[in-house]
């Protein structure tokens, strides 16, 4: 089988996957039009943020079995037109996230003491210190959106400044937040009583301009804005207008709307921090992505088991015909659990009865929470 690299990744992944005896082809920066004609050839395919895989090259792709993302975000794979082709769609979403959760704290650092624009006066030869007065973290109130492993370990650096620590997920419970010593509030709390906010969240239609002109008027006077997750949950005309007006004292970006931007208007202006899409660089997220995935397709391409799996196909991979009338009413179940529970979920019970139910618990498990989380975030 043959496998088709088109981002640059670390040499590790081409090592793993040609010991495993595929073919591997790394074309880093291969144009759409170059790759639907040779993806037909191929079972797999690995990408970066860099590979956009639309519908087009996916339809293209006869013979793909899974493509595999090294790193957390998908939304530059079309996971739908992936799943209805049966393809199975794989990330790697813990390769990243000390390296991420690392910038977002020293962007947030970066931020409050005005460092980089202090560096770039130094730079060219002025000692402004009265310019570049700054403020502290301890004692000021952190608003984390989205409380997932990189949110956990953001939170757990800010409380090492002393900072106060609150935060918003639909799907996590107050009992496992308050045991990230994190106060779950509502998205309405966190705009009121933030001095700071950052966001950690998948791109979305429930994220996507979360943080807009109407949001943000919510906001404290003076909040300090952090986009370390995706271009498009902060609405970047809006946040604009509010550093201009002074309601947003500051904004710290390493994603964007579009990348790489085509306006720098934004990024230009004096209260904003900005680099670009550093998150997950550091030569060790790089070495662990490009590892899990490599070990991640070898193992689904050989029927070894499906580790990181997103979409659908996952979960039909190699289901006994008995049970998938089960395994779809289970998925069902799971969506109209999220529809009718009121308030969030603490705990969840399922019962099976029959030896066949029993012998498949952990598969229609993964069913019911597929339909819960599906109507929650979106996931495909």
């Amino acid at each position: 089988m043959k496998i088709l690299i088109t981002d640059p990744i670390e040499k590790s992944c081409v090592d793993i996957l040609t010991r495993e005896g595929f073919q591997v082809d790394l074309k880093p920066g291969l144009p759409p039009d170059e790759i639907k004609k040779i993806i037909g050839e191929y079972a797999a395919l690995v990408v970066r943020s860099g590979t956009k895989v639309t519908a087009d090259i996916i339809d293209h792709a006869t013979s793909m079995k899974v493509i595999g993302r090294a790193g957390a975000g998908v939304d530059n794979i079309d996971s739908v037109a992936a799943s209805r082709k049966g393809i199975i769609v794989m990330n790697t979403p813990g390769g990243n996230t000390i390296s991420t959760a690392e910038h977002t704290f020293s962007m947030l650092m970066a931020l409050s003491r005005n460092i980089p624009n202090a560096h770039a006066s130094m730079v060219a030869g002025k000692w402004d210190r009265k310019k570049f007065m700054g403020t502290e973290l301890l004692g000021k109130t952190l608003g984390i959106v989205g409380l997932g492993k990189i949110g956990h370990e953001v939170a757990l650096r800010a409380q090492a400044f002393g900072m106060t620590t609150i935060g918003y997920d639909p799907v996590l419970s107050a009992d496992v937040a308050a045991k990230m010593n994190v106060e779950l509030v509502t998205l309405d709390e966190i705009y009121r009583r933030s001095d700071y906010i950052t966001v950690h969240t998948p791109l979305n239609n429930e994220t996507r301009g979360l943080l807009n002109e109407a949001t943000i008027a919510k906001c404290k006077k003076g909040v300090r804005l952090i986009n370390c997750a995706r271009g498009g949950i902060i609405d970047e005309a809006a946040l604009l207008k509010a550093l201009e007006s002074g309601h947003v004292a500051g904004a710290a970006l390493d994603v964007y709307s579009e990348e790489p931007p085509k306006d720098y208007t934004l990024v230009q202006n004096p209260k904003v921090v900005a680099t670009p899409h550093l998150g997950a660089s550091t030569e060790e997220a790089q070495e662990k992505v490009a590892i899990q995935i490599a070990e991640q397709i070898a193992d689904a391409l050989k029927d070894r088991g499906i580790v990181g799996a997103v979409n659908a196909s996952a979960l039909q991979s190699g289901i006994p015909l008995e049970i998938k009338p089960f395994l779809l009413l289970a998925e069902k179940l799971g969506m109209l659990q999220a529809q009718v529970m009121n308030g969030k979920l603490k705990e969840l019970t399922i019962e099976l009865r029959g030896e066949l139910l029993h012998k498949h618990s952990e598969l229609l498990k993964a069913g019911v929470l597929r339909g819960l989380l599906s109507k929650l975030i979106q996931v495909h």
